[in-house]
C-alpha cells in the first residue's frame, strides 16, 4: 500500500502541481482515507519527500539507460536533453515552482543526491567525446553542463520565451542545442546532423 501511495500521489503532484494538492486528493484515487496515508507518512512534506525520490530516481534511471543505448556522445547529450525535455513539460509548471519556493531544502537534497550521479555520467560522457573527437579539444564538461542547464532552466523555470508561444522541442532546439551545436568539431555535427534527421 505505501509504494501505491507513493506512485498515486507522485502522480497528483506532477499533474496538479504541490500546493493545492491535499493528501486526500492524492490519495482519493485509491479509495483510502488520509488515516491510512499517516500510517506510513507524518505529513504530507514526509510523503513529498518520498514522491520525489520515486520521480528523481525513475528519471535518474532512465536517463542512465538511454544514453548507454547512444552510438557516441554527442547522441547521448542530444538525447539525454530530449528526454528532459519531455519529462519537464510533461508536468504541471507549478510542480517546480512549488518545490523551488515553498519545499527548497527538499528540492536540493533531491539534487544532491541524484544531481551527482547525472553530472558525473555527463561528465564522462563529455570528456570521452573530446577524446573521441566529437567535442572541441579544450572544452570544460562541467562548465558544459552548467551552460546547458542555464539555458534549459530559462526555458522551464521562467517566462521568457513565452511571448514566442513555441513549443517545448522548438525552444530547446533553439538556445540549448545551438550551444551543443557551438562545442561539436566537424565530426560531431554530422552526427548531430544525423541524429535529428532520424528523430524528425
Amino acid at each position: 500500500m505505501r509504494d501505491e501511495i507513493i506512485k498515486v500521489s507522485l502522480a497528483g503532484f506532477l499533474k496538479h502541481g504541490i500546493r493545492k494538492m491535499t493528501v486526500q486528493n492524492l490519495v482519493s484515487p485509491l479509495g483510502i482515507s488520509t488515516k491510512t496515508v499517516y500510517k506510513f507518512f507524518k505529513n504530507k512534506e514526509d510523503l513529498l519527500k518520498e514522491c520525489l525520490a520515486l520521480h528523481y530516481n525513475t528519471m535518474t534511471g532512465d536517463f542512465l539507460a538511454s544514453i548507454k543505448k547512444c552510438p557516441n556522445a554527442v547522441q547521448a547529450v542530444a538525447t539525454s536533453w530530449n528526454m528532459t525535455t519531455a519529462a519537464d513539460f510533461g508536468v504541471a509548471k507549478s510542480f517546480y515552482h512549488d518545490l523551488n519556493y515553498y519545499y527548497p531544502s527538499l528540492q536540493d537534497a533531491i539534487i544532491k543526491k541524484y544531481g551527482n550521479k547525472i553530472s558525473d555520467s555527463f561528465a564522462e560522457l563529455m570528456t570521452s567525446g573530446v577524446q573521441e573527437g566529437y567535442f572541441i579539444e579544450d572544452l570544460n564538461p562541467l562548465l558544459a553542463l552548467e551552460a546547458m542547464t542555464v539555458l534549459y532552466n530559462s526555458i522551464t523555470r521562467t517566462d521568457h520565451y513565452k511571448k514566442f508561444r513555441l513549443s517545448a522541442d522548438i525552444l530547446a532546439h533553439q538556445t540549448v542545442f545551438v550551444y551543443l551545436r557551438g562545442i561539436c568539431t566537424e565530426k560531431g555535427l554530422k552526427e548531430l546532423k544525423s541524429y535529428e534527421k532520424n528523430k524528425s
